[in-house]
């Protein structure tokens, strides 16, 4: 386990697995309707972790990847002008399908994966 991940298993009911995998993979919503996959993913975390506070981790996880996405997304475009912000995009692109991917599997497992290179507003 590197020093950027951190992992912690929460006791998982069946329900609360689904739940937690839909709230990762909920972020691919915005490849269909623009913005979705940052709104949706924190309306299910919103209305589901009074329900079920074990979701409530994923939901924070999943949180702080999106505020990160959008501040790395944000100075990658600044980069742009001087040229290395456009593979520093590609990049983010391409670890935006990754992270919900691999946060959704090990969320079935009942494990809370941090995604690597997220900053921490919610604790």
């Amino acid at each position: 386990m590197s020093s950027n991940t951190e992992t912690r298993t929460i006791p998982n009911t069946k329900e609360v697995g689904q739940w937690a995998l839909f709230l990762h993979l909920s972020q691919f919503a915005g490849y269909l309707v623009p913005l979705a996959g940052w709104i949706a993913p924190i309306i299910i975390w919103q209305l589901k972790k009074a329900e079920m506070p074990a979701l409530d981790a994923h939901g924070k996880v999943v949180a702080n990847w999106i505020l990160s996405e959008i501040i790395y997304g944000a100075i990658s475009v600044i980069l742009v002008f001087v040229a290395i912000g456009i593979p520093i995009l590609i990049v983010l692109f391409v670890l935006g399908i990754i992270f919900p991917i691999i946060g959704a599997i090990k969320a079935g497992d009942g494990i809370v994966w941090k995604y690597p290179l997220s900053i921490s507003f919610f604790k």
